[in-house]
């Protein structure tokens, strides 16, 4: 089937079957939808000699749907997994139980000094830190200058850094005491 009309008049015809078929995979029938768009872009040849012509279109179509829908959730399986790793630097650097101990009263040293931050300073931090929003974006989002923006978080990070510096000054003390007794 090289005939552009006929290939367009045979995948409206199926067309609906294609979304239902894609939406069975994927469980969302918008997505269903672009995949659906998709298949039928790669389906139309760009030059009307590019390819050969197709002995069976609709079972060609319904491949091409199978294939999107399924490097769709290959790829929202690989997000998932991506989003469930908590990050590297809160996770324990060693197995040793005192270790273990240490960094996660670090971490409770650090959720302390969030919580006794200003409200405006922490909300800073978290826009940008965890949000990704630049200066000008956390300044609209609190109603505050750029300067400002600036300074909040500034001084929410200062105030972290110090909680950090003070376990790390804290830690080989502590255990340079224990070896000598």
């Amino acid at each position: 089937m090289t005939d552009p009309a006929a290939q367009l008049h045979m995948f409206l015809a199926v067309r609906r079957e294609l979304v239902t078929y894609a939406a069975k995979i994927i469980g969302d029938r918008t997505q269903a939808e672009d995949i659906v768009q998709e298949a039928w872009i790669r389906f139309t040849p760009q030059q009307s000699n590019a390819r050969p012509a197709v002995e069976q279109p609709v079972a060609y179509l319904y491949r091409i749907v199978r294939n999107l829908a399924l490097d769709l959730m290959r790829s929202r399986s690989r997000e998932h997994e991506h989003q469930a790793a908590p990050p590297v630097w809160l996770l324990p650097a060693a197995s040793d139980p005192a270790d273990t101990c240490q960094h996660t009263m670090a971490l409770e040293r650090l959720f302390a000094a969030l919580d006794a931050m200003p409200e405006n300073s922490r909300r800073a931090l978290e826009l940008h830190r965890f949000g990704g929003c630049t200066l000008a974006e956390i300044s609209r989002q609190l109603g505050v200058s750029l300067t400002t923006a600036h300074r909040l978080l500034r001084e929410a990070l200062v105030e972290l850094a110090k909680v950090v510096d003070e376990t790390d000054y804290a830690e080989p003390d502590n255990k340079e005491a224990s070896r000598e007794h």
